[in-house]
């Protein structure tokens, strides 16, 4: 499978709410960061959640974010990050 998204990019995390088993949490959506490592190909756990087993793999992606993005209020250094598991659906350009 063709990944979108490179090591490096800067993304967005698509601010979308829909109902049922989402992998995606709420707090990071609409959040920036940057793709750290592709993970691989696997099938989607918000397809498999509603039992459709023959649906295309989805690519895998870790994203950091800086602390402070995720959690505005957040105190402490600067550099630190918090690293997510994101899948490409839920990924846009910058």
């Amino acid at each position: 499978m063709t990944q979108q998204f490179q090591v490096g990019d800067e993304i967005k995390i698509r601010e979308a709410f829909p109902p049922g088993h989402i992998r995606t949490p709420h707090y990071i959506r609409g959040k920036a960061g940057v793709i750290t490592e592709i993970l691989g190909d696997y099938n989607n756990p918000e397809e498999l959640a509603k039992g459709i087993r023959d649906a295309p793999k989805k690519t895998l992606y870790r994203v950091r974010f800086a602390q402070k993005v995720a959690w505005p209020d957040y105190d402490g250094p600067e550099h630190d990050t918090l690293d997510l598991d994101i899948y490409e659906h839920w990924l846009e350009t910058k």
